[in-house]
């Protein structure tokens, strides 16, 4: 870890970014678990984070499509008590992202989240390169059902259809990234003239590898802690996303 900053070289760093937002119209947005944190919802690799809890498997165990298939009980059990957070609202990152969306400056947001929060906060270009906890799909007949049937249901959710086992429309470690949707993120990435990525490790891939693809120069990260990246960007802001969005 660097240097700490002085609060000054802060406000200059945030007034930079103000400056370069200000400045463009087309503004994509790559965000990860740090987005929305300050809505409730843990990220996985702080040290409050879920990697760093107790568990009788390992989180990344239990969200594989192996454990899927072969404990699929003990699969929802997690799911529901880890992953469904229904009841959480947008933070000052969404509602702030929305708002750069109707004004015409921001055309995309790639997330690696799976809360549905962009949406909820008004946002149009949303792309889920890990699928959503609000679509749940039928793997009989591929009805679909959203979270709170999830949340409503014990041991191993069945279509009320059909009787098939019902499938989070998640992306479960071992599975493929949908390979249209990584494409368009790709597209809307090398088209960027100002990429801003915020509150990710940059530590999973190949999400993390679409950053390879912007051209421009107002590459910028915001993260509390530093990424393998840092040394790429044009802007680097070492806090939390909530408190710089909210200045924005």
């Amino acid at each position: 870890m660097g240097p700490r900053i002085t609060k000054e070289e802060s406000r200059a760093l945030e007034n930079k970014l103000k400056q370069w937002v200000q400045e463009s119209d087309n503004i994509v947005f790559f965000g990860g678990a740090g987005v929305s944190t300050e809505s409730g919802i843990p990220d996985f690799r702080s040290v409050d984070g879920l990697y760093n809890e107790k568990y009788k498997y390992p989180p990344e165990r239990i969200l594989s499509h192996t454990f899927y298939e072969m404990k699929t009980e003990e699969f929802y059990e997690f799911y529901r008590d880890k992953m469904l957070y229904l009841d959480a609202q947008p933070n000052s990152v969404h509602k702030k992202l929305a708002e750069l969306e109707r004004q015409g400056k921001l055309k995309a947001i790639i997330t690696q989240n799976i809360d549905g929060l962009h949406q909820a906060a008004g946002s149009q270009c949303v792309l889920e390169l890990h699928g959503s906890v609000h679509r749940n799909y039928c793997q009989e007949c591929g009805k679909m059902f959203n979270a709170r049937y999830i949340r409503k249901s014990t041991g191993i959710p069945k279509c009320d259809a059909c009787g098939g086992t019902i499938k989070p429309d998640v992306v479960l470690y071992e599975e493929n990234l949908d390979h249209a949707l990584m494409d368009k993120a790709v597209f809307y990435i090398s088209q960027a003239e100002m990429l801003i990525i915020g509150g990710t490790s940059l530590a999973v891939y190949p999400a993390a590898g679409l950053i390879n693809y912007y051209h421009g120069d107002k590459l910028v990260l915001i993260n509390k802690s530093s990424t393998p990246r840092d040394r790429y960007a044009n802007l680097v802001i070492q806090t939390g996303l909530g408190e710089v969005f909210y200045r924005l």
